[in-house]
């Protein structure tokens, strides 16, 4: 192992130790670097929509019938093309960075299985992100596959988000830190977050931002699917507040009370955010920040539900056995 004093002074150096010998602090850092990128990747593929530059690469996994890169084409314009081949390379830097998060995993000492498993659960998550973004392509952006492609996003960060919080944690059994109904609450409230997600892919589906002008959309009332939509995320917002008066009055951890006022806060923003575009006419910038907004309360939701468990200090570094010394015997004279 590495000591943490004994750090290199050279960038390269201290990044290559954090993947081949990696720390607990590391691998933390690294796992938060697979959640930074997972959410940065919903918000390009928002613009990727918003600019209409769904089909700006209209093959997979070619960008056009013969090219990996943008080539020159008379029915797509370059900046759209760029724009979601910008995209595409973005997924190879998540998967990079899902890959030496799992490398990590496996190199730390004492090894925990937990952590590979849920390491190894990124880089495969988004090869199925990849494959699922070929489909949304080869079926001109159907507001079906493009909601799949959405969805699949929050669904790998929460491997991402359990590995950044149990990386920094130990193995023991979870031990409560709550009440049951506190804990039911919670997940009451994880599960709230995620309905709203997919009810926003309605909206979107139906809304004016397909990727692309020739897509096909759903053929709902945009002011119906909106109302459903806004009404599941007042559920959300009444839970939320629940849940922090419920927590105030009962021995709950500091964190998971820092976690709910973090939850509140990023609902009253998303909520003020998600009326503004509305009566704007859903301006495109505003849209992508929406969509930003929306894998943060995910985030935040999750966070809030694993504040309500310990399982005690994170495993000590196995120290490195010692070489065997041999004693010679004594000559005699």
């Amino acid at each position: 192992m590495v000591a943490v004093a004994d750090r290199s002074p050279n960038p390269l150096t201290r990044m290559r130790d954090a993947v081949w010998h990696p720390t607990p602090g590391s691998l933390r850092f690294l796992a938060l670097l697979g959640v930074i990128g997972n959410a940065l990747i919903v918000a390009t593929g928002g613009a990727v929509r918003v600019t209409k530059s769904g089909l700006g690469c209209p093959e997979w996994p070619r960008c056009t019938g013969d090219s990996l890169v943008p080539t020159h084409s008379a029915e797509h314009p370059a900046l759209n093309m760029s724009i979601e081949f910008g995209n595409r390379l973005l997924t190879f830097v998540v998967l990079g960075v899902g890959v030496l998060v799992f490398v990590a995993a496996v190199r730390l000492r004492p090894r925990r299985g937990s952590l590979v498993r849920w390491a190894l659960a990124q880089p495969m998550s988004v090869v199925a992100q990849a494959v699922i973004g070929g489909i949304v392509v080869l079926t001109d952006l159907h507001p079906a596959s493009v909601a799949l492609h959405f969805l699949v996003s929050p669904a790998l960060l929460v491997f991402c988000v359990i590995l950044w919080i149990r990386a920094g944690e130990g193995d023991a059994p979870p031990r409560a830190l709550a009440a049951p109904r506190v804990r039911r609450l919670a997940a009451a409230l994880v599960a709230a977050c995620g309905v709203v997600l997919v009810a926003g892919t309605v909206v979107t589906g139906t809304g004016p931002h397909a990727g692309d002008a020739d897509s096909r959309r759903w053929g709902f009332n945009i002011e119906d699917v909106t109302r459903v939509h806004s009404g599941l995320a007042w559920v959300t917002v009444a839970l939320t507040i629940l849940a922090a008066v419920v927590l105030h009055r009962t021995d709950a951890p500091p964190a998971a009370r820092r976690r709910v006022h973090e939850l509140i806060a990023l609902e009253l923003a998303q909520g003020a955010l998600g009326y503004v575009q509305y009566f704007m006419g859903v301006p495109g910038p505003l849209v992508v920040l929406h969509m930003l907004g929306a894998v943060l309360l995910w985030i935040a939701a999750w966070r809030l539900a694993l504040a309500l468990r310990d399982r005690g200090p994170v495993p000590s570094a196995t120290a490195p056995a010692p070489e065997p010394t041999t004693t010679e015997a004594p000559q005699p004279a």
